[in-house]
């Protein structure tokens, strides 16, 4: 997981190089007043995510399987803790019951 988003933080970084670089070279017009880091950021990430989207499609797949991996094997823990849990109520009732007779 840490891996796609530093490759995801990359694709941005670059795309906000690329922008930086055609709004001060006059390709790109500038913002509005002092609105202009503003309008690098936003037209950097406008690029970045679709670009992202498509490059990084198998790292992001790999990184889905990690997460669906770690979300059963905590719902296997959990559900074997339940279990365990249950067992041990179930042999302490008939001793708390021939206690209160």
């Amino acid at each position: 997981m840490l891996r796609y988003t530093l490759m995801r933080l990359g694709i941005f970084v670059g795309c906000l190089g690329v922008v930086w670089g055609l709004v001060y070279s006059g390709i790109v017009p500038r913002g509005l007043g002092d609105s202009n880091f503003m309008w690098v950021v936003l037209l950097a990430l406008v690029l970045s995510a679709p670009i992202s989207f498509v490059v990084l499609r198998g790292e992001r797949d790999r990184a889905s399987e990690n997460v669906v991996a770690r979300v059963d094997r905590m719902k296997a823990n959990l559900e074997a803790n339940r279990t365990q849990e249950d067992a041990e109520t179930d042999e302490a009732a008939p001793r708390v019951q021939g206690q209160t007779s």
